[in-house]
């Protein structure tokens, strides 16, 4: 069974690592995989960060990786500027289009609440 959890790592050692994922069950990281992302590790030993990962369950056994994360700066740099560059078109005095949106959303939601009570 695989699938993907999050969990806080609970010791570091020269083997590998020891992970508590949030079901409550322990799991093993591999020496290779800590030394190749050392810093994270340390950072969830020390800090109870939770880090996601990748579980490969083999009976009663988990193993864990840490899960890829995607970032593309590039990409970031794009939708940054795009956003930059719309902000024109918003109305100077009222609210931005996304606020207005959320609000008619929860008035109509208020309504249906009220209607079935």
């Amino acid at each position: 069974m695989n699938g993907t959890a999050s969990g806080v790592v609970i010791n570091l050692n020269a083997y590998g690592a020891t992970v508590r994922l949030d079901d409550g069950d322990l799991a093993t990281a591999s020496a290779s995989d800590v030394e190749a992302h050392r810093d994270r590790y340390q950072h969830s030993l020390v800090r109870r960060k939770r880090l996601p990962f990748e579980v490969r369950r083999t009976g009663r056994r988990c193993a864990v990786s840490l899960a890829p994360q995607i970032r593309d700066e590039k990409l970031e740099e794009q939708i940054a500027s795009y956003l930059k560059s719309t902000e024109e078109w918003e109305p100077a005095d009222g609210l931005p289009a996304a606020e207005r949106h959320f609000l008619r959303k929860k008035r109509r939601a208020a309504l249906f609440e009220s209607r079935h009570r």
